[in-house]
């Protein structure tokens, strides 16, 4: 991507070094678990519990050395701070063809750990989105895991994930989270868990309207670009991290949708940019 120039967003909160650096045994596989757990749309609260049951983080303690960010920590610090600012800009113009006024989310960019409005944040649990004080939580060095781990690596790749989480801030602002929250609680897990693969489509595909709007406004795609993306959302997609888990899938509990689902959600997106195209809601789970 090309983002030289851009501005970068003002409502960052930058908490990286208050963080502790973490020490113990298994960290780098709580890591991976954690990735793999985030990416596949499993809850942060259900993680932590987990492994706290497992007695996997019963080894695991803060150092006191307040984290020093490193120099490719910075840069991507940076890089997310310019992405929320491109997210800003196009959204606000969409919001005023609809008659509405955006509202930017927060980030808060953290190290290791950090408290959110939904409950304590951790590194393994990834960027997630709390709709309680309307902010994205996101641990830079999770974008090193996409690249390390999942092969998932590249400047618009990154850019997604953001654009996704903020996605949610989209959905939460325009009512479609609080509802299909409470249909969620009435539902049954199957029902829960297919509603939210359509939250979580609806998000991609809101990230390819972002990216589509951000180009005509500021040229910003290099050759290339889209397919890192839609890469990223292959790799993530809940067949194919159920498979790799387990070696086989469990079609009930998908949660963010099959890779070719969020691929061509994401790409529906870029190649429309038209919101009212993003309806994931009205047609059969089956079409989606």
């Amino acid at each position: 991507m090309d983002l030289e120039g851009r501005r970068k967003s003002d409502n960052v909160e930058d908490r990286r070094r208050s963080g502790k650096t973490t020490a113990g045994l298994g960290i780098g596989g709580l890591v991976i678990v954690g990735l793999i757990t985030w990416l596949s749309g499993g809850n942060i609260m259900d993680v932590v519990s987990n492994l706290l049951g497992s007695g996997q983080l019963s080894n695991l303690t803060q150092t006191g050395t307040t984290h020093v960010p490193t120099a490719r920590e910075d840069s991507m610090a940076a890089f997310a701070s310019t992405i929320l600012a491109a997210t800003e800009d196009v959204w606000t113009k969409e919001f005023e063809k609809m008659g509405r006024k955006y509202i930017p989310p927060k980030m808060v960019l953290y190290f290791s750990s950090t408290q959110s409005g939904c409950g304590g944040a951790s590194a393994q649990t990834g960027p997630f989105y709390c709709p309680t004080d309307q902010t994205v939580y996101l641990d830079v060095t999770f974008f090193d895991q996409m690249k390390d781990q999942l092969g998932a690596g590249g400047g618009f790749a990154y850019a997604y994930v953001i654009a996704h989480e903020v996605g949610h801030h989209v959905q939460y602002l325009l009512g479609t989270l609080d509802k299909i929250h409470q249909m969620q609680s009435r539902s049954s897990e199957k029902v829960s868990n297919q509603l939210s693969v359509r939250l979580e489509l609806q998000a991609d595909f809101y990230a390819g309207v972002w990216a589509y709007h951000d180009n005509q406004m500021f040229k910003s795609l290099k050759p290339g670009d889209i397919e890192k993306g839609l890469n990223a959302a292959s790799v993530i997609g809940d067949d194919r991290l159920q498979k790799q888990a387990q070696g086989y899938t469990v079609p009930d509990a998908f949660t963010h949708g099959t890779s070719a689902q969020r691929v061509s959600w994401l790409k529906k997106g870029a190649t429309t940019g038209r919101i009212e195209a993003g309806d994931t809601f009205s047609p059969d789970y089956s079409a989606l």
